[in-house]
Order: structure tokens, then sequence, then C-alpha cells
């Protein structure tokens, strides 16, 4: 079992200031694995699933019932609450439990993307957590990379040397072909890999999007999932989706609202402010698993992606401000794939080529008006490292598989 990027933010942010912490996260990306190496590290405390009839019945009668013992130990146990979201009225009865705790005890939820969901609206439990985003693996954590914070992520990619060595270029190949999601990576098996999406996309469909919605036209939203990576990379139109599935423009809506809600893929909407002619509406689709798009450069793309929103993701939920990811678009098709806003404003624009390493000039047009210090160009091919000065922003043209090791 390998350890993740989370565990010392679940200490330091949540357990330390007498939180729960809540990690919520797709299907298969390490939530459990996660709660039980934290439990052995730990040495005391419990794990408790809500698929387990023993478990059900115990919260049913009693929640009070998962706190250990009073005893005289030295080290706070861990209680792990897996998939309890499906339990009725669970907040209440979790804060309950955590009010009327006799002994100090950490509490960690874990779920999976229905936890984000059941978060909305009312919230009993506000104050008492912090919530966190697990993501699958990125090539920062593959590497064992320390993680740094967003500042001194900006100055080591600028400091970095640019070299390759040859297995951090296997290291990208390996997240082009199998993804990041911990079982196939791991595997590195073609076969592997077929049997685990087909079982994934299943379960996400038959199960998690049943539970949460109770809509009967699954085979239709299976339909509908089979024609998601063809527009990876693109602008997402509902429009062509409705025509092609002959479904209401609120159903393929509603339909995929489900989809980001179930971290099966997620959307990235156009930076409007400061850019003049700027679109307002139409965001870029991408896929949480990328090893379902065929097509070379939108692969790649929805790797990079999948890396700067991870960082986003984690920076936000450690407190180091709010990270969010655009894209920027003209009405003229002028476009940079990228842009990570701060607090918003514009922190780090990031356009991806397969293997141009001439700036893209699009720079040209979006850097004056974006104010950022600096700007990033990454290319998949080995081995490339150029400075460039454009205005009053520093841009750099960079491998891939060495910069990326420097977000989460």
């Amino acid at each position: 079992m390998r350890h993740r990027y989370l565990e010392a933010a679940l200490a330091n942010c949540a357990f330390a200031h007498r939180k729960m912490a809540f990690v919520s996260g797709p299907r298969q990306c390490g939530k459990t694995t996660l709660a039980k190496m934290l439990l052995r590290d730990r040495g005391a405390g419990a794990y408790y699933n809500w698929d387990e009839t023993e478990f059900r019945r115990r919260w049913t009668k009693s929640p009070r019932s998962i706190l250990p013992p009073s005893d005289s130990r030295l080290t706070l146990p861990l209680i792990v609450l897996d998939e309890i979201h499906k339990a009725k009225r669970w907040k209440q009865s979790l804060k309950g439990v955590w009010d009327t705790m006799e002994q100090p005890a950490d509490i960690l939820v874990t779920g999976s993307a229905r936890l984000a969901v059941y978060r909305k609206g009312s919230d009993s439990l506000m104050g008492r957590y912090y919530h966190f985003r697990l993501h699958p693996f990125t090539m920062a954590e593959v590497a064992g990379r320390t993680l740094l914070p967003p500042a001194e992520v900006r100055a080591g990619i600028w400091a970095d040397s640019g070299q390759n060595k040859k297995q951090d270029q296997a290291v990208l190949d390996a997240f082009l072909r199998f993804g990041g999601f911990p079982e196939p990576f791991l595997a590195g098996e073609e076969r592997r890999l077929n049997l685990w999406r087909q079982g994934r996309v299943e379960k996400v469909i038959r199960e998690d999007l049943r539970d949460l919605s109770r809509i009967p036209e699954l085979s239709q939203i299976e339909m509908l999932v089979s024609l998601l990576p063809e527009r990876v990379g693109s602008l997402f139109s509902r429009a062509s989706l409705r025509e092609e599935l002959e479904v209401s423009f609120d159903t393929i809506r509603r339909w995929m609202q489900y989809l980001f809600e179930l971290y099966y893929a997620f959307e990235i909407k156009p930076f409007t402010p400061r850019i003049a002619r700027s679109l307002r509406r139409e965001g870029k689709l991408y896929l949480w698993d990328y090893s379902e798009v065929m097509d070379e450069a939108a692969r790649f793309e929805n790797l990079v992606a999948a890396h700067l929103l991870k960082a986003c993701h984690y920076w936000t939920d450690t407190g180091e401000g709010r990270f969010e990811l655009y894209y920027l678009r003209t009405k003229e098709k002028q476009e940079i794939d990228f842009l990570i806003v701060k607090d918003g404003k514009p922190w780090l624009p990031v356009e991806v080529k397969i293997s141009d390493t001439n700036p893209s000039p699009h720079f040209k047009r979006f850097l004056p008006q974006l104010g950022c210090r600096f700007a990033l160009q990454l290319v998949r091919r080995p081995d490339h490292r150029s400075e460039h000065q454009i205005g009053d922003t520093k841009l750099l043209v960079a491998s891939a598989a060495r910069a990326l090791q420097y977000f989460v």
C-alpha cells in the first residue's frame, strides 16, 4: 500500500486543530487505502464501512457505539467511517457523536463523490470538519516529491535544470497509457486496464448514478459516456449531444451535472475578467480517467488538466488560498489552454503542446491583460527548456516530464 499525498494535510490541517476530516473523490482513487494506512500507522482506533451489515445495525441502534472504550492510551484513536453518507440523517447522527464525545478521538469520513454532493445545502456539521479532495496519482506523487507551497512550485519550475532522467519520460508515458488511477497504473498492463475501466464505468453509472438520481435512463447515459472521450479538450457543446441522443437540452444538462458530481468528468470554464472579447459560457470537457481519450494531443492536454486541477484542489483544501482552474479563449479563437487563478487574480497561464517548442503566439495576445509575472508552456518532448521574455512576463517552455513533478 502506497502512502498518499493527503496524509500530512489530514494530520496538520484537520486533526491537529480538533476537526473531523472528510475525504471525497472518484471511485477507486484510493480513499479506503488511505484511511486504512492512517489507521495502521496510528495503531489505535477502528474502521467501519456502511456496506457491512453489522456496522449498519450498530449505527442504527446507537451511533455512539463506534467510539472506543475509555483507557489510558497515549495514542489518540482514529475512527474511520467509510461510505457513512449512505445512511439516513448521517450528518445529524455524526454531529451528536462528535458533540457528546467524552474521550477525544479523531474521525475520518471517506466516501465516493456523493459525499461532496451530500455536503450541499444545510450543513449541521459546519465548523466541525475540513473537506479534502483525493485525486488519482500524478507525476509528483509517483516520484515521491516533497509537496511545495504554490510560490515555491513556481520558483522550482523556473530553477529546474530541465534535464530529464530516463525514468521521468517513462513515467509520463505510463500515465498517458494507463491514466492515474492506482490499480491500472500500478498493474501496467493493457488487459488489466481494459477490465478495470469496464468495471469502473459500470459501477459509476449502474450503482453510483442510480443511487444519486434514481433516473431510469441508464442505458442512454452509457451512450452519452461513450461520446465524451472524443470531445475532450474542445469546446463542450451540450446542444450537439442533445441532437445525437435525441433528448432535451435540460436532460443533457442534468445528466452531465450528475457525471460531474460523480467525478467521471470535469469542465473548465473560460476566464472572462480583463479579457476583451472573451468567450463567456462554453467550457472545455476533460475526463478523470484520461486513458479513455484516443487522440494523442487531447489525452496529453487532459493529463495536464488533471495535474493542474489536483494542485488547485490541494492548495485550496490546505488553506494556501482559493485556487481555480480556467482557460482563455477569444471569439477570434485565440486560446491559452489553462489559467490558474489565485483568489480571483490570474496566477499562472499554461499552454500545452505535443512537440512545438516555439512559444505560442497567443501569449502576446493575453499576457499584457493578465499581468502575470510568469507563464509556462509544457511540451511532451524530453530534455527541452527555453526561456523567453514577453513584455513584463517571463515565459518558460519546458518538458512536461520535469515541470509537472513540481505540482502536487
